[in-house]
């Protein structure tokens, strides 16, 4: 039974990402915390922010318009993360493992959206 926003596998699994996105950053190079550490955490944070305040609107149209920005940050965090390996920031396993749950969090949202737009 879904009473509020926090018992949204889609929610949960965004805050999971973030959190790992968070302790993923935590070892990156100084230099870095005003540069990709603070895009990967703003990004990772606004996915499930945007589901939850989607979640509380008082119309479809409005929750679907937060889910496609939720979608729009997965989109940005991956790139992110992308370059993250290329740069060497962190391990490539670290990384793709944030990445997979990206993945796993884009069918989730597209299919909320489908739903919600049926």
């Amino acid at each position: 039974m879904i009473r509020d926003f926090k018992d949204l596998l889609i929610w949960q699994k965004g805050m999971l990402i973030a959190e790992q996105c968070y302790l993923l950053t935590k070892d990156f190079p100084r230099e870095e915390i005003y540069g990709i550490v603070s895009q990967i955490r703003r990004a990772s944070v606004s996915i499930p922010a945007n589901i939850s305040e989607g979640y509380g609107r008082n119309s479809k149209g409005d929750y679907i318009r937060f889910l496609n920005i939720a979608k729009g940050s997965v989109n940005e965090l991956e790139n992110h993360l992308l370059l993250s390996k290329r740069l060497k920031l962190c391990e490539s396993k670290d990384a793709n493992n944030i990445i997979n749950l990206l993945q796993e969090e884009t069918k989730m949202i597209i299919s909320l959206i489908k739903k919600l737009s049926s």
